[in-house]
């Protein structure tokens, strides 16, 4: 058959048919199931081929010849008689050369002549059969949603009208031919089966399409154009008053049919055009980005008119002028009834639609031909709502029927449009102007405000933005034309326009919802604020939209991008912007938080920016008020948005603005992490480390190691702006400790409370935090090769730097913006329960009653095979929500470590690998509980209730609890003295605790003491705290005594350093004063289970230790010294100096020279009570220099230090014994002499000495005498050198390698003396000199530890002479002193000290 003509509006010219043909829809399948895309009822052109395939199926057949005409006969043709060549046969052509050819090949030209007369035949009548069915679908749709008239008793109705009416405008519109190839589809069809954006184009040829889509894409071309589809779209347009009463009329367009509505969006309108049928020849359904809401049409083409538009004449009209009608306005005369104006102008300014408290309205401002005199008019009736989709601006109109009202509050004046109010186009041969005193000629008008504008008025209590300190810069007003880019968030009204500029529409309602504004969506902005960078972080040029601005669609987007609309009720951010009347800066920085916040953990929480009520706020509201009144404090004036409209002065929060720097910032953990580590490697000096006094005297090994670990302390306000830290608790799988996360990362935490309790509540885990008052904590690990102190400011000696940040902070600075999905508060009963806990302050105080809620994270546990039947089903729905509990107390804990507990798998092996774990000794308080639903469950009963349940009274069992596998995550919660509950979901059995123990044990070994219950806890369990037992009431203390039935204690420091303590694992609490990394032992054999951690790497070397110095309490010199191997410190976090620590079952024991101290062991495990004070950046000083020691006297000593370590004396040198200056080598400390190591075999390679000093002098107090060490820098303040002397001393020795000088006594010390030397003697001239011979201020400890403090002797008589007078006294032997500091003594300090000590010496002295 041949092609349809090119002139045929249903194909251009280029078009080529592509694809193969597709089969003939089925008769009976709807029209909607044949047009929609993706259906395998839609035809084959509305899937996306070319036009011309669907064009040419259903092309009609050629009209039958006239009569007697002959069939292709072309003149002087000759052919066989009889014979005729059908019209258009391919064939024809050679009829002209007939005569040419042989009578066979003529023969056969007629054979196939009629063959292919016999094909088309078929193909025609085809062509018939499809126009017959494309007819009667298009019955078929008209029937179902257009309207119809039915005849009186239900006969058949005749022809539809409206059919016919279609069809004549679909010839009209395609040039007397009817589109075959399209499908007419239904309103409803449209929403419920169109799954994908699509536009119709019934006119366009293909190569009209493309170039349209290629267009669309210049500016954007990572976006796909809108997919053609084949469809026929015919409607009512309407303003949607008549669908639903009880809906509010928003001034919207519609398009209707009988099967339903669906808003639409049009470029060009008239009124005219109200509820009158149509077809669209050009259109495009848009979807929403919420794949369950319906769509949205945009007109790109005007429609056609079904049927003709009933045109009106209008009549000779009076008006009046702006000029005339504004004195109107400002006059005083009392209000009377008057006629309705007419007043036509110039449209000078058209406000946006607004709708509040269900009343939609809009203002325009009619101005004077010749004058800018302008007035206003309010419009506000619901039939005359669409005239904002008509009006223009520029364009002269005349308004009848207006009326004069004004506000109550304000007394402002405008004209309000009535019931009979019409809008014309001003023609100036129909209007005639109206004198002003005829028109004040009547009655008084009503006199009544508008009930509206008062709603209006008191439904905004927005506020007025208040002066900021500082200058602040005024917008310019500016008119804009640009294509949307990107949409920024729409529901903060936020677009970019052409890639560069920002556009905020959130200070006025969006237009119609935002429909239209989509990427490639071209508009026109007239009177917008132009804003340059509002904030530090924002875009440099900001395009504000107020009150007064007019935003115009100009052209639809023809790209395939959807509709992101805005939120009508509970939009956090306009809510925000309005309740505290932010200004453009802040609005923006809101914004950006409220974006980064719900980034971050909607993926935890779902929706998180949804407004709730005010008495309970959400998330978001929870973290962002707080910081919104900071930053914008009291507000007294309200934000009126009349006055904004309608003053001649325009006033807005948009007119002025000040750059915001935002006073806070709130960055990933990520980043926070990113930025900690930097800042702390900036400020990293490891010369700051180390005292220059000490360090000048350390070897390579020891200032490397030294300097191997360290850490740095940041807080909020070390950041500019501050940070805020937030994140979900979790506990880690891998470490079983709390941490902190968010979509990006994982942040270790450290949780106390400020009263020194530890943190136990299990309700937190999965809840979203909030921190402001934080240490961050910045771990650093270096390895160096420093030669010795004076290269350290030499960075090319490290070899590699790593780090590792947690945060740490108080529970009572938490703020819980958001609790885990899934907990349900406990019901807070029991308010006559027994106190447990003591407050600071004295007062008893339940734990059920603190803020923090007692919540239940209750999830639908899997089914686990291992747990019991029982547990698992429930005979009814009650079985389903029912738990058993059970309260335990914390006897003992133990630390994580790898155990080789192996427990039955279902392949009846035995796992190969050891498994880490942890277990607790718990006693079990009365019995299970059983409980229809978790709320339920009730508060803690008086321990006396529970140990002496009923008259025969309850054992107490004990139990060792075994955590694996899931039951790790509650190692952070359990604590010693603990009051705790497990709660087994979904499970009824009174006896699952007592089923599920393991090992099985026979029977009788149950009931022994020695052998308590071993119980696995199961994954599925949650553990809820209840109460601490830290500090029970004085009537419990026997009760707690009966439970706990063991001596498991927390000792004191004094008593393990007491030498009549027994213990080997000791639990104890106290302040780190002193955090030193150290060699390990050598002749200590690693366990086990170290071994295995040391396989997994660590920060530190394997070889170090920590050595951990623990006082008391702050500022107390009794210290005990704990050694933790460096392995185990992988999961230590918080062991700061300044730090409170609770240590359990740490291993004490005795050096060879009887030092009391303690070990970390694979089952001790640490507790962080209380942080360290904000202030301490770097490590504290050594023990001993946080406080002044004690005033002693040298007779007491025995008496004092065996709880005084560290003392001072004041003391009177008597002379040098020893002294013994040298420089050794840093790498293996053989003497250093020349610049070079001395030793030789094997050769040192080293080029690096560190010079070492110590001496021997003896001192005395009157009362007693002592030997004193003093090394380095001591002995210099011990021989009265100044710091020149002492490095010209050191210069010299250098040279020599070794100088040694002894006096006296000290013979036979082994110090080899040199007498030619020069500088030997002058030490030798300096030791013997009187000047050093002097009072001094001596801080010293003991060279041995108290346990190796010399026995009581008794006291013997010793000669000293002064002068001429010879003095007996008695005196004890003498002790052995090491020096800590040397201070000189002046006159006057020497008088008070002596008068001091005179006062409190013993009459026995």
């Amino acid at each position: 058959m041949a092609p349809p003509p090119a002139t045929s509006p249903w194909q251009g010219p280029g078009d080529q048919r592509s694809g193969p043909s597709p089969a003939q829809p089925s008769p009976g399948r709807s029209s909607a199931e044949r047009a929609r895309p993706g259906s395998r009822f839609l035809p084959q052109a509305a899937l996306g081929g070319s036009e011309e395939d669907g064009r040419r199926r259903a092309a009609p057949a050629r009209p039958p010849r006239p009569p007697g005409r002959p069939r292709g006969r072309a003149a002087g043709a000759r052919l066989p008689v009889g014979a005729r060549l059908p019209v258009g046969a391919p064939g024809a052509a050679l009829a002209l050369k007939a005569d040419q050819m042989k009578p066979n090949i003529s023969t056969l030209l007629f054979v196939l002549r009629a063959c292919l007369s016999a094909v088309q035949k078929p193909a025609a009548a085809r062509a018939r059969h499809k126009e017959r069915r494309w007819l009667q679908a298009a019955g078929d749709f008209v029937r179902r949603a257009l309207p119809t008239r039915l005849e009186p008793g239900g006969a058949e109705p005749p022809p539809s009208p409206e059919l016919d009416a279609v069809l004549r405008c679909l010839r009209r519109a395609g040039r007397g031919e009817l589109p075959l190839g399209y499908s007419f589809i239904s309103i409803s069809d449209l929403k419920s089966q169109q799954c994908m954006p699509c536009c119709s184009h019934l006119t366009w040829s293909t190569n009209e399409f493309k170039e349209w889509a290629r267009q669309g894409q210049g500016a954007l071309s990572t976006h796909s154009s809108l997919p053609r589809a084949y469809l026929i779209l015919v409607g009512y347009l309407t303003d949607g008053r008549q669908e639903d009463k009880e809906k509010l009329v928003d001034g919207c367009l519609y398009v209707k049919d009988n099967t339903g509505i669906i808003p639409c969006e049009l470029l060009h309108f008239e009124l005219e055009w109200l509820e009158s049928l149509f077809l669209f020849p050009s259109w495009a359904y848009i979807l929403q980005t919420d794949q369950g809401a319906a769509g949205y049409i945009e007109i790109l083409l005007d429609p056609i008119p079904v049927n003709l538009l009933p045109k009106k004449v209008p009549d000779s009209t009076a008006v009046i002028y702006p000029a005339s009608a504004e004195p109107l306005l400002a006059s005083r005369i009392p209000c009377k009834k008057r006629p309705k104006l007419n007043v036509a102008g110039e449209l000078a300014r058209l406000s946006p639609l607004l709708c509040i408290h269900r009343k939609t309205f809009f203002f325009l401002f009619l101005k004077c031909f010749t004058s800018a005199v302008r007035v206003p008019v309010l419009v506000q009736k619901p039939s005359q709502l669409a005239w904002h989709h008509t009006l223009q601006l520029g364009h002269k109109y005349t308004v009848t029927g207006l009326s004069m009202s004004s506000l109550k509050k304000s007394g402002q004046r405008m004209f309000v449009t009535g019931v009979s109010s019409c809008l014309l186009p001003y023609c100036a041969e129909q209007v005639k102007e109206q004198s002003l005193d005829s028109a004040w000629q009547g009655e008084s008008s009503l006199s009544a405000s508008l009930e509206t504008t008062e709603q209006l008025s008191d439904s905004l209590e927005l506020r007025v933005e208040e002066e900021r300190l500082g200058s602040a810069k005024k917008s310019k007003m500016i008119s804009y034309v640009g294509t949307v880019t990107k949409i920024l968030n729409a529901q903060a009204g936020l677009y970019e326009l052409d890639n560069k500029v920002c556009l905020c529409l959130a200070y006025q309602q969006l237009l119609n919802s935002a429909r239209g504004l989509r990427p490639g969506a071209c508009v026109e902005l007239i009177d917008v604020h132009l804003i340059q960078k509002p904030v530090v972080s924002s875009p440099s040029i900001v395009l504000g939209a107020c009150l007064n601005s007019t935003v115009t669609l100009k052209s639809f987007s023809r790209l395939s991008t959807p509709y992101q609309p805005p939120a009508t009720s509970g939009n956090l951010y306009l809510q925000l912007l309005f309740r505290y009347n932010l200004d453009m800066p802040c609005y923006l920085w809101l914004v950006s938080l409220l974006e980064t916040f719900e980034e971050r953990f909607s993926c935890f929480f779902g929706q998180l920016l949804r407004s709730s009520v005010h008495q309970n706020p959400g998330a978001a509201e929870k973290f962002l008020v707080p910081l919104l009144q900071a930053v914008v404090p009291g507000r007294e004036e309200t934000r009126d948005i009349y006055n904004e409209i309608l003053a001649k002065t325009h006033q807005c929060p948009l007119k002025k603005y000040l750059t915001l720097d935002p006073p806070c910032q709130i960055p990933s953990l990520s980043a926070l992490r990113c930025v900690a580590e930097q800042k702390s490697w900036e400020g990293f000096c490891p010369s700051q480390l180390l005292s220059p006094l000490e360090a000048q005297h350390m070897g390579t090994q020891e200032l490397n190691r030294r300097l191997a670990w360290s850490y740095c302390t940041l807080w909020a306000g070390s950041f500019q702006p501050r940070v805020i830290v937030q994140g979900v608790l979790r506990v880690s799988s891998r470490s079983s400790l709390l941490q902190l996360q968010n979509n990006s990362s994982r942040l270790p935490c450290v949780i106390s409370h400020r009263d020194g309790s530890p943190f136990a509540n299990t309700a937190l885990i999965g809840s979203l935090l909030q921190v402001e008052n934080y240490q961050l904590v910045v771990e650093r690990f270096i390895q160096s090769d420093f030669p010795s102190w004076e290269q350290l400011a030499n960075p090319e000696y490290v070899r590699e730097k790593k780090s590792s940040v947690y945060v740490q902070f108080y529970f009572e600075d938490v703020q819980v913006l958001r609790a885990a999905e899934g907990q349900i508060q406990k019901d807070r009963r029991g308010e006559n329960s027994t106190s447990l806990r003591k407050r600071n302050d004295g007062s008893s105080a339940s734990e059920l009653e603190t803020p923090e809620a007692k919540m239940l994270k209750l999830e639908d546990p899997k089914p686990d095979p291992d747990r019991d039947e029982s547990c698992q089903k429930g005979p009814s729905s009650t079985g389903r929500t029912s738990c058993v509990s059970h309260l335990f107390l914390v006897t003992q804990k133990e630390g994580l470590m790898l155990r080789n507990y192996q427990l039955a798998r279902e392949g009846g092996g035995e796992g190969q690998e050891l498994q880490r774990s942890f277990q607790a000794t718990v006693l079990w308080l009365g019995r299970p509980v059983l409980w229809n639903h978790p709320r339920e469950i009730g508060n803690v009963p008086a321990l006396e209730e529970i140990s002496y349940d009923g008259e025969e009274g309850t054992k107490q069992q004990e139990a060792l609890l075994l955590f694996m596998g899931k039951s790790l995550q509650w190692f952070p919660f359990l604590h010693l003295d603990g009051l705790y509950r497990f709660v087994v979901p979904r499970c009824s059995d009174l006896e699952v605790f007592d089923k599920l123990r393991f090992p099985p044990l026979p029977a009788e070994f149950l009931g022994r003491s020695s052998c308590p219950l071993c119980l696995p806890v199961q994954d599925t369990w949650h553990l809820q705290h209840e109460t601490w037992l830290s500090s029970p009431a004085e009537r419990q203390l026997a009760a707690r005594a009966v439970l706990t039935g063991m001596d498991q204690r927390i000792s004191s420091i004094p008593e393990i350093l007491s030498n009549s303590f027994r213990g080997s694992l000791v639990s104890f609490s106290g302040e780190i004063v002193e955090r030193i990394l150290c060699a390990s032992p050598k002749n200590e054999k690693p366990s086990v289970t170290l071994s295995l951690l040391k396989q997994k790497g660590s920060l530190l070397a394997s070889d170090h230790s920590v050595k951990l110095s623990i006082s008391v309490a702050p500022g107390s010199p009794v210290v005990l010294d704990v050694y933790i191997a460096a392995t185990y410190m992988q999961h230590l976090w918080g062991l700061l100096p300044g730090a409170k620590i609770l240590f359990q079952n740490l291993e004490r024991k005795i050096s060879r020279f009887h030092n009391v101290y303690c070990t970390y062991i694979a089952s001790s495990c640490v507790t962080v009570l209380s942080l360290p004070a904000s202030h301490l950046l770097l490590p504290s000083s050594p023990a001993g220099k946080a406080s002044s020691p004690s005033l002693v006297f040298l007779s007491n000593l025995q008496l004092h230090l065996q709880n005084l370590p560290q003392a001072r004396i004041l003391c009177h040198l008597s002379c040098v014994l020893t002294l013994s200056l040298q420089w050794v080598c840093s790498l293996c400390s053989s003497i250093f002499k020349e610049g070079k190591c001395t030793r030789h075999s094997p050769p040192c390679p080293s080029h690096t000495g560190v010079r070492q000093a110590s001496a021997r002098v003896l001192v005395e107090d009157g009362t007693g005498e002592a030997l004193v060490l003093c090394r380095n820098q001591h002995v210099a303040a011990m021989l009265g050198l100044s710091l020149l002397d002492w490095e010209a001393v050191q210069s010299c020795v250098q040279s020599r390698g070794r100088v040694s000088v002894q006096y006296g006594e000290a013979t036979g010390t082994g110090c080899a003396e040199d007498p030619e030397d020069p500088i030997a003697c002058y030490l030798r001239s300096l030791c013997r000199s009187p000047l050093i011979c002097r009072p001094i201020l001596l801080d010293f400890s003991l060279d041995r530890k108290p346990s190796k403090i010399l026995q009581p002797a008794p006291l013997q008589l010793r000669n000293f002479r002064s002068g001429e007078v010879e003095f007996v006294s008695q005196m004890g032997p003498r002790q052995s002193l090491l020096c800590l500091n040397v201070e000189e003594v002046e006159q006057k300090a020497l008088c008070y000290l002596t008068r001091e000590r005179i006062g409190r010496t013993p009459s026995r002295c």
